[in-house]
């Protein structure tokens, strides 16, 4: 039976502390920002927001830099490759370290030797969406899941991709109840509500933000997130663990880390330099825009997390069956 995830860690602020001036390292001419994923999303506005936060005083320019591609594998292994001076630093959903290493054969970086954890930035939850193909009648997931029984390809869901974690809630709410249910994986989460609410594909599990726009215009509704607590996003619809389901609480972040080997002191300017900046009500105002809360930790605790995350996906992905892909 899988473990009880229970994901207490709160976002803290570093405000206050402050390192000796003799241990600050002086400022980089430049420092880039890695985002693994395109302009325009959540992970790229995160990037964007710490960029602002850093200069001039990490370094006197500093630049966000699109590298997309496998998932986010390409940007995590230019960090790994880059100079241990803190010039280029990796922004990474957690899963591209923790998931990624167990759901594929092969992946091009080591999620502990090569990298030096700096701090968390921003989390959010999943959501669970259905569209018009189920009954205006289901409103929990118990009641959804008695409807899949039907069959006729009812128990199909989508997901932002195989082997991500809206794909393995899916599979374990199914388990959970003894349903059959059948992932469909698409490019990201937008394409896949599209099909939802096009009557395509009935349900949809993806970030909770991803949903709040078509919740809004009432072109879908959404029976549960995946937090310890209700989302904040949407307070009125009841977790997975309200509703009996006590595996499935599951939160993502999005995180920093340098290449292995960075100096102590920047890597301690650096998260208190996100902290202080992330720490402005503006900050909030703009990630809760796209379902995203800001969440900030110490480097210590963010190596702790990272090892926990790991260890978790490993036990998942095996009690799941799931084929590590090429």
């Amino acid at each position: 039976m899988l473990m009880r995830r229970k994901f207490a860690w709160l976002g803290i602020s570093l405000g206050g502390f402050t390192l000796p001036s003799a241990a600050r390292a002086a400022p980089l001419d430049l420092a880039r920002v890695i985002a693994g994923f395109p302009p325009g999303g959540t992970v790229d506005t995160v990037a964007r927001r710490a960029a602002d936060s850093l200069s001039p005083t990490y370094a006197r320019s500093v630049i966000v830099e699109n590298r997309t591609g496998a998932g986010g594998q390409i940007a995590a292994a230019a960090v790994k490759n880059a100079s241990p001076e803190g010039a280029m630093v990796l922004l990474t959903p957690l899963g591209v370290l923790t998931q990624q290493p167990h759901t594929f054969a092969q992946v091009p970086y080591d999620p502990f030797a090569d990298f030096t954890p700096l701090t968390a930035g921003a989390s959010f939850e999943f959501a669970w969406g259905v569209g018009p193909a189920v009954p205006d009648a289901v409103r929990t997931v118990p009641q959804y899941l008695e409807w899949c029984r039907g069959g006729n390809s009812r128990g199909n869901f989508g997901s932002p991709a195989a082997g991500t974690t809206p794909h393995f809630v899916g599979i374990m709410l199914g388990r959970s109840a003894g349903v059959e249910m059948t992932h469909v994986g698409y490019r990201g989460t937008p394409p896949a509500i599209l099909d939802m609410i096009g009557g395509q594909i009935p349900a949809v599990c993806g970030p909770a933000g991803e949903f709040l726009q078509y919740v809004n215009s009432g072109k879908c509704r959404v029976l549960a997130t995946s937090g310890a607590q209700r989302s904040r996003f949407l307070p009125n619809v009841p977790t997975f663990v309200e509703q009996g389901f006590a595996d499935l609480a599951f939160e993502e972040w999005f995180a920093f880390f340098a290449p292995a080997r960075t100096p102590a002191a920047r890597v301690e300017e650096f998260s208190r330099l996100v902290a202080d900046a992330f720490a402005a009500p503006a900050i909030a105002q703009t990630f809760a825009i796209q379902g995203l809360q800001v969440k900030v930790s110490r480097p210590a605790e963010l190596r702790d997390r990272l090892a926990s995350e790991y260890e978790t996906w490993g036990r998942i992905v095996k009690a799941v069956g799931f084929t590590p892909q090429s």
